[in-house]
């Protein structure tokens, strides 16, 4: 009882400021190492208030004392022990004080709010090693708190998403203490005959009892003030949908896919990681996770009509999982859901059992045409999937400014053909042997297909036309070295078909598989400065007078895969391109990153049909894997600097509505930009 009493009362603390004051009179001795007279001045001041009932000042006082002591750790000799106990008493000490301050902060008054925010960042950047995603949220935040504008909508928007980002990071640490500690936790606690709840709880309490904890406790009471001020619900609704049905909680929604409810069934999933196929029965599914609004998982939501949305109050969410096998509806009211208990009599058993996706829709089988590589004046329907063929579309009608990447493409039938092969012949064999099983039902040998996939050989007829039609096209040969980076890219891509995801989604659609064949695009890749993808009708609202677009730095991967975190979103009248508004900012903790190289991007004839987009199901292969970088948006010139902002997002709004008047339809496309240049790597009708 005596340790818990001396840390939350302080004592822990001025014991370790007393090991530090040695003779000449409660001065700290100079043969301790060279501290400075800053940080003797903020331990006596310490010393003198630490009980005190107002905390602003003590808390700048501790964390100050923290950087002062920071510098000295890495020098001291001798007494880095006792220096080190310093640090760790001054780190416990912030968070014991923020606790006990926490019941009288004004949440309503942001400036108070991010003063403290702004100190606890501070010291978790003295606390944590690997901590560059800390340090450029605590750049950030300095940005926003030095702009702060009383009930400013931008600047709310701004300061959420920074706190979103903590969120993520946090998120992320707690579940690296949970499996560093976790297993060894386990193995002494077995050994020590520790009660099982004490073991399972180890970890957790261990987290708790870091500063995390009430910065994370901090954040939570303040992102509804800003979502007041923003303007916003407590939901982002993706897929606008009105249904009903009954409640089922999960963990992670991608271990359900293969599921097919029976009944018309409302999932709410804590985790989505994009590479989803929403199950079957299913009409809903709600979550924490916040995926992108263009991103594949979203496309496929609102293409099968399934309600999609985001929930910022945790508090409705423990409501709705105690609803646990109970029928509610959700219905739209403006920007968020409005759910209601009704009777489960009132839902038809047999409304969600099948899919959402009318039957009847057909594709045929391609035939190979007898060429291993086709230049993009010779793109058919015949010869590859549209993808290609809008690629050809563009380049032919774009104005000059906006940039088509040079293209070539491997037509469909070649994986048939170099499958055929002799040197494939043993390969073949154990594909037509596994497609048994899982025609039987066993999904199980789908990855063991793609493994095999992997395994096949290149025919030197197929390398000397890829070689001769990339050259003729202006694109770079991979090389000897190179090439067997993109044989294997070409394999992925092509693998790809049989991928569980793609297969689920096929079968939900009563397509035919086995017609399924797979063309490669393959272009130089665009290392641009960002990504974007714009949809020309507005997904959220309908609106067709309003096009939405969203935006990462670095690759589109992270844009369209889920990856963790928000792109930046605006939304732009088609009347007045030059005011776009910005309605999301910045949240993704990484952006990618590649040098010069090759993307070979899948292009079946399963895709883009009547009512079934398929978006994201296929792989897309970068030959050179890129490079994973922490973001920091505290000198972004597209997050701070608005003319910036609007000279660019405008002239992306404008691209959106050149290209949707060629097709004569809304669009959904990807783009680049790199050195102020816009490039178009991709459009597709939008569903």
């Amino acid at each position: 009882m005596a340790m818990p009493q001396a840390v939350h009362s302080g004592a822990d603390l001025e014991s370790a400021i007393e090991t530090c004051y040695k003779g000449h009179n409660s001065v700290i001795s100079d043969s301790f190492g060279s501290l400075s007279s800053k940080l003797r001045e903020c331990l006596t001041f310490i010393k003198a208030h630490i009980h005190d009932e107002s905390i602003n000042q003590l808390m700048e006082k501790l964390v100050d004392s923290r950087i002062e002591l920071h510098p000295v750790l890495g020098t001291a000799r001798g007494r880095a022990k006792d220096l080190l106990f310093l640090d760790i008493s001054l780190a416990s000490a912030i968070k014991t004080t923020m606790e006990r301050g926490l019941k009288d902060l004004n949440f309503s008054h942001p400036p108070e709010i991010m003063f403290f925010i702004s100190l606890l960042l501070e010291s978790l950047c003295l606390s944590v090693v690997n901590n560059e995603d800390l340090i450029y949220c605590t750049k950030d935040w300095y940005r926003v708190s030095e702009s702060y504008r009383t009930n400013d909508a931008q600047w709310a928007l701004q300061a959420k998403a920074i706190l979103d980002r903590l969120q993520l990071v946090l998120a992320e640490r707690s579940q690296t203490y949970q499996k560093k500690f976790q297993p060894s936790v386990k193995y002494l606690g077995c050994l020590l005959g520790v009660e099982k709840y004490v073991i399972d709880n180890f970890t957790e309490e261990l987290v708790r009892a870091q500063s995390e904890a009430v910065l994370s406790i901090l954040i939570n009471r303040f992102e509804p003030v800003l979502r007041k001020v923003a303007n916003l619900g407590c939901w982002q609704v993706i897929s606008p949908v009105e249904v009903c049905g009954f409640i089922t909680s999960v963990n992670e929604l991608i271990t359900l896919q293969n599921k097919v409810y029976r009944r018309p069934t409302i999932i709410i999933a804590s985790r989505i990681t994009g590479e989803e196929e929403i199950p079957v029965g299913v009409v809903a599914v709600l979550t924490p996770d916040m995926p992108d609004v263009l991103s594949h998982v979203s496309i496929r939501a609102r293409n099968n009509k399934v309600c999609f949305a985001t929930c910022f109050d945790q508090n409705i969410l423990r409501n709705l999982r105690l609803k646990e096998g109970k029928a509610v509806s959700i219905r739209l009211k403006s920007t968020n859901l409005i759910i209601s208990d009704i009777s489960s009599s009132n839902l038809s058993l047999s409304s969600s059992a099948l899919p959402s996706i009318p039957r009847g829709i057909t594709f045929k089988r391609k035939i190979f045409r007898g060429k291993y590589a086709v230049s993009v004046e010779d793109f058919t329907p015949d010869m590859v999937g549209a993808k290609s063929c809008n690629i050809k579309f563009l380049r032919e009608r774009v104005p000059s400014w906006i940039k088509i990447p040079t293209s070539v493409a491997i037509p469909f039938g070649a994986f048939e053909t170099v499958l055929s092969e002799n040197i494939n012949k043993d390969i073949a064999n154990k594909i037509s042997r596994l497609y048994k099983f899982i025609n039987g039902g066993d999904l199980s040998k789908l990855q063991e297909i793609q493994e095999a996939v992997l395994q096949m050989s290149a025919p030197l007829s197929l390398i000397y036309e890829l070689k001769n039609k990339m050259r003729s096209s202006g694109m770079p040969w991979p090389g000897d070295e190179g090439w067997n980076l993109a044989w294997r890219s070409i394999k992925k891509v092509w693998a790809s078909k049989w991928n569980e995801r793609a297969f689920i989604s096929c079968r939900k659609a009563n397509l035919n598989h086995d017609n399924l064949c797979m063309a490669v695009l393959i272009q130089e890749t665009i290392c641009g400065d960002y990504a974007f993808v714009i949809h020309t009708k507005n997904p959220l609202s309908g609106d067709n007078s309003e096009i939405y677009t969203e935006i990462v730095k670095g690759l589109g991967e992270t844009l369209v895969g889920a990856y963790p975190g928000r792109a930046m979103s605006f939304v732009t009248k088609k009347n007045n391109l030059k005011s776009p508004i910005v309605t999301c900012y910045p949240s993704k903790l990484i952006g990618l990153y590649g040098k010069p190289s090759i993307i070979f991007r899948s292009d079946s004839n399963g895709e883009d049909l009547e009512k079934y987009a398929g978006a994201g199901l296929y792989d897309s292969v970068i030959m050179n894997d890129p490079e994973k970088v922490v973001l920091d948006y505290s000198r972004d010139p597209m997050v701070g600097d608005k003319s910036f902002q609007t000279s660019v997002f405008s002239k992306i709004a404008e691209t959106g509505k050149i290209i949707e008047s060629l097709y004569g339809y809304p669009q959904d496309i990807e783009g680049v930009l790199k050195d102020g240049l816009i490039y178009v790597v991709q459009a597709r009708p939008q569903m």
